[in-house]
């Protein structure tokens, strides 16, 4: 039971027989009906399309011999034109977001990392009942920053609780970039505030570069490079009546205490609200992901031009992938070819998107949000190279992707919403835990295995596994009710995951073409069976343990094999004990491996994110 259902009840009154055949996106590019406005769901307030200019990230080069600074800070932006500029969080010198990082494969990047956060501009809104949450919080707020799809030390991988305090001292990250290139990014990822510090602006790209993918315009790929390779991060915000953003959906739960997320009414590109970009008329590649909370989009052009898919998170596929539309999850990311040599000069067209919510979310008077920015077509002619017809296995590309390995394990894992005694009802778990309890995977290194994500829910959640890239096998339906009637689920802390097996209603269907690259989250459909395939590396293939015991404290650099005795690098050079001690009033401790979770950042707050370790 997530909070729209337990809402329900409340608008279903209002609603009866006055929403149906009005939510949804009608003609192709066309807007849908307004929204009807209960009082169960906050609306923005009225602003005008396309009337602020794209803005564009700064850039950071990463230099395997310089470090690179990233600091949190408290600031402000003005989201759209008619509205004030209101308070934000954002890394460096941006006024919301952070710069884009590009690294070069094989080359480490080493950030010096450090907070400068004043009181969180959602200080009103933590719930001090979740994993780990005090009152210090709102006034001090803690980051942990995760470079997600970064083969990555754990000590360097934004562990939820490997927390950094404003103002108390400098966190070195060591990312090594041994990896293919490919489309990363940076967030916080912080217990239990996750989606607060996000959502008020912590987060950039991080581009993965090497020599068939060099950024350049004489890149042997012929992509397009400069100018028209554009990151366009994509996300969904409610802002209040005084412009501010709005961390709440619905007055319905007490401001202060959690919820299960919502469909925002304001689509914005860059960190602008329906933003316009004047585009030459060629080829573009837009490195686009979905930083949103919560919802799955169903993305195309107003005039459902085709254009072509060239790579997942995990890199370029094979060849381009022509459509029309594709799906992206929270934190999915693709990389995209997009030819405006067909518009005349003037001529405009929209990027949209038609995926409705879920039938209980437009029971309350949530909407399809329709649109995100718009492309107005310049007079010059721009790159007119032709969209290339192979991106892997020919000369001067990278050799193909492989066919999907043949899993030695099949692992089962649940997706739920079980009930908890509190407004709202549920929490939302993996395996029917919560994240502090026990009983986590532990997968062995060097061994391939399929993991089947038993979606119960009817709605979609996107898992995300730290470390590790896959492969999408297919999704399967299941008959939950029946399943759930055979298997009946156990109180929250008892892992239930049972085989799925004997409750399949239909055949698996394969990963859609423009998804079958290497991915580090997946789009798991409610009510299916979605398997992926992935293999845990070993040390000597990281190049570090992956299992190594490390310090929650990010001011601390040091690990140690899984039982062995601490130590830690003096300013000598020579290594010395590390003890367990408060520091800056919070008690360090000795932390181990990684997490999954799902990337609704309500949901990974709590509690749908587990610990897991890859054991030798």
């Amino acid at each position: 039971m997530n909070r729209r259902r337990f809402l329900w009840g409340a608008a279903s009154a209002a609603a009866s027989g006055v929403l149906a055949g009005r939510v949804g996106a009608g003609p192709a590019g066309a807007d849908p009906a307004p929204p009807i406005k209960l009082p169960t769901i906050f609306h923005s307030p009225e602003m005008v399309k396309y009337v602020d200019e794209m803005s564009v990230p700064s850039t950071i080069t990463s230099s395997p011999t310089q470090p690179i600074e990233i600091v949190a800070r408290t600031t402000s932006t003005r989201f759209h034109r008619d509205q004030p500029r209101v308070p934000t969080m954002a890394y460096n010198d941006e006024p919301y977001l952070g710069p884009t990082i590009e690294a070069h494969v094989g080359e480490q990047t080493t950030v010096h990392y450090r907070s400068e956060l004043a009181e969180h501009i959602f200080a009103a809104d933590l719930d001090t009942s979740l994993h780990g949450v005090t009152e210090r919080y709102r006034g001090q707020p803690v980051t942990s920053m995760h470079l997600h799809g970064g083969v990555t030390p754990p000590e360097f991988d934004g562990n939820p609780e490997r927390l950094m305090l404003p103002h108390h001292g400098t966190a070195v990250f060591e990312f090594p970039n041994r990896q293919e290139a490919g489309h990363l990014w940076y967030h916080d990822h912080a217990m239990a505030i996750t989606r607060a510090n996000v959502y008020a602006g912590l987060a950039g790209m991080y581009f993965l570069r090497d020599g068939h993918d060099t950024g350049t315009s004489g890149n042997p790929l012929g992509l397009p490079a400069g100018e028209h390779e554009i990151p366009l991060i994509l996300q969904e915000k409610i802002f209040r009546v005084d412009g501010h953003q709005s961390l709440r959906s619905t007055p319905v739960v007490p401001q202060g205490m959690w919820e299960g997320g919502a469909v925002g009414d304001r689509g914005l590109v860059n960190g602008r609200v329906w933003p316009t970009m004047t585009v030459d008329r060629g080829l573009y590649r837009f490195r686009l992901i979905n930083a949103a909370s919560f919802s799955v989009w169903n993305l195309f052009f107003s005039n459902r031009m085709p254009f072509w898919v060239i790579g997942n998170e995990g890199g370029l596929l094979n060849a381009p992938v022509r459509t029309r539309s594709f799906a992206v999850a929270p934190a999915e990311r693709f990389d995209l070819l997009v030819d405006f040599s067909s518009l005349a000069p003037g001529e405009t067209v929209e990027l949209c998107n038609d995926l409705a919510p879920p039938f209980q979310a437009a029971m309350l008077g949530e909407v399809v949000m329709s649109r995100f920015c718009r492309f107005v077509a310049g007079a010059d002619r721009g790159d007119r190279r032709p969209v290339p017809t192979t991106l892997r296995g020919g000369r001067g590309q990278p050799a193909r992707i492989p066919p999907i390995a043949t899993p030695q394990r099949v692992r089962h894992v649940s997706v739920s919403q079980p009930y908890e005694l509190r407004v709202p009802p549920a929490i939302m778990s993996l395996n029917n835990l919560r994240y502090a309890d026990p009983q986590i995977e532990k997968p062995r290194a060097g061994t391939t295995e399929r993991w089947d994500i038993i979606n119960i829910t009817p709605d979609p959640h996107p898992i995300h596994l730290h470390l590790v890239m896959f492969r999408i096998l297919g999704r399967r339906p299941l008959r939950t009710v029946a399943y759930q009637a055979a298997n009946p689920q156990p109180p929250i802390g008892t892992r239930w995951a049972p085989d799925p097996s004997a409750f399949y209603a239909g055949p698996m269907r394969g990963p859609a073409a423009w998804e079958a690259g290497w991915k580090d989250t997946v789009h798991a459909v409610g009510g299916h069976v979605t398997s992926i395939v992935v293999r845990f590396p070993t040390a000597d293939e990281l190049g570090f343990d992956p299992d190594a015991i490390f310090s929650s404290d990010p001011t601390q650099s040091w690990t140690r094999p899984s039982g062995g005795h601490a130590v830690a690098p003096s300013a000598s050079g020579q290594h010395r004990h590390a003890a367990a001690t408060p520091v800056h009033g919070m008690v360090t401790k000795d932390l181990q491996g990684y997490v999954w979770h799902c990337h609704i950042l309500d949901h990974e707050d709590h509690d749908m994110m587990l610990r897991y370790r890859v054991v030798s």
